[in-house]
């Protein structure tokens, strides 16, 4: 049961808790994605009851941090709503649970930015120090690329005004206040790529601020890495002897 309001996601990885333990075990319920009301019936499990007794609190752990997740999400989906700007999350995920993490995004109506590495080269002030420059750490990343996107940080309008001419597909605007953010819109003008992605401390409360028509994406860490895990108990009925 539910014991709040929000969005459900992992009844693969809680079915598959219990069915390690005894196969003949079954969830019925809702799907993934799914929005519950407090005191709502999520799923109905039923197996053997050493079986669901032993996996009951692995079971929650695992559903309650994704449903947290994913109702925290459908909470910065919904503040944007109408704007055309998508929501995403970062790579601040939590070691070995990066893929379900992910997916609780995509439930709450997130997009996910890129799973490792290897999926958006992102070129970083910190690459940008160890080549020397923005330019030529560009260049580097744009030979490695082998057809893969590339997605590039910038911290000034004179950054911006550079990127805008290397081919780029992606310019990440990193703490950028909203005003800065509607005249980096301006000097990318009306083309698409490159995309702009807005990150840095976005909160529910000001993300609508950042929603300017012009730009692509709202990356935010919290979605992750710190969404309150969403209050759902485990309770016995119907035992048979």
């Amino acid at each position: 049961m539910s014991r709040a309001p929000g969005v459900i996601a992992g009844r693969a990885v809680f079915e598959a808790v219990f069915r390690a333990l005894a196969t003949e075990c079954r969830v019925e319920g809702v799907e993934d994605g799914s929005h519950v009301e407090r005191n709502e019936t999520v799923w109905q499990v039923e197996g053997p009851a050493r079986a669901l007794l032993t996996g009951e609190r692995v079971a929650l752990n695992f559903v309650q941090h994704l449903a947290g997740i994913a109702t925290r999400t459908q909470a910065y989906v919904r503040a944007v709503a109408g704007t055309g700007v998508h929501i995403t999350d970062t790579r601040k995920t939590t070691p070995t649970l990066r893929f379900l993490e992910k997916h609780a995004v995509r439930c709450g109506g997130g997009v996910n930015h890129r799973q490792g590495l290897d999926d958006m080269l992102l070129v970083k002030e910190n690459h940008v120090a160890a080549a020397g420059s923005l330019d030529a750490a560009v260049r580097a990343a744009q030979n490695a690329a082998a057809g893969r996107p590339l997605e590039v940080e910038v911290r000034s309008p004179a950054e911006l005004r550079i990127v805008l001419d290397l081919g780029v597909q992606r310019i990440l605007l990193d703490h950028w206040t909203p005003d800065a953010v509607r005249e980096a819109v301006v000097l990318r003008g009306p083309h698409v790529p490159p995309e702009l992605e807005v990150s840095g401390n976005l909160r529910l409360e000001t993300v609508r601020d950042f929603a300017i028509p012009g730009v692509q994406y709202l990356s935010v860490g919290e979605l992750t890495h710190s969404a309150p895990a969403l209050d759902l108990s485990m309770l016995f009925s119907g035992v048979d002897s």
